[in-house]
């Protein structure tokens, strides 16, 4: 599946280029999963994974953020992804999860996974479903 990104926008892998401040205002305020984040623990999760901006072609401003936490071998954990509420609706959102799935897919990874409470509809699209024994995992730590 090719989900075309609107041309006012471009996706990149470069971890420069992200604005920790800006990731941090979004997740800390606006994600129900990263609530009261702290910077300092955001910038460490920045630091250890692999990270996807949006920007704005025009002005270079980041719209919209993605994180993986991968070994490049086995398995990958999507998480916090986030689109800026003023750029929402556009495919924006389709458009930056597509592109990290196809980032991935040379690794042949086993196993990508991600957890949303409210973005099914969103992550199907590209391929994802719910898991098929969930009662097989586990987990270590608050919820």
């Amino acid at each position: 599946m090719t989900t075309l990104l609107p041309a006012a926008y471009e996706i990149s892998a470069d971890s420069a280029r992200i604005d920790n401040a800006l990731v941090h205002q979004w997740l800390s305020q606006d994600a129900y999963w990263a609530r009261d984040r702290s910077r300092e623990k955001q910038d460490r999760a920045i630091a250890g994974s692999l990270n996807f901006g949006v920007y704005e072609r025009s002005s270079g401003a980041q719209v919209g953020y993605a994180r993986v936490v991968t070994d490049h071998a086995d398995f990958a954990w999507l998480c916090d992804v986030y689109i800026s509420p003023h750029v929402r609706g556009k495919g924006i959102g389709t458009a930056l999860v597509t592109a990290v799935r196809d980032h991935l897919a040379p690794y042949s990874l086993r196993r990508v996974l991600l957890a949303t409470a409210d973005a099914h509809a969103v992550y199907s699209k590209i391929g994802f479903a719910p898991l098929e024994a969930p009662e097989r995992w586990m987990t270590l730590g608050s919820q």
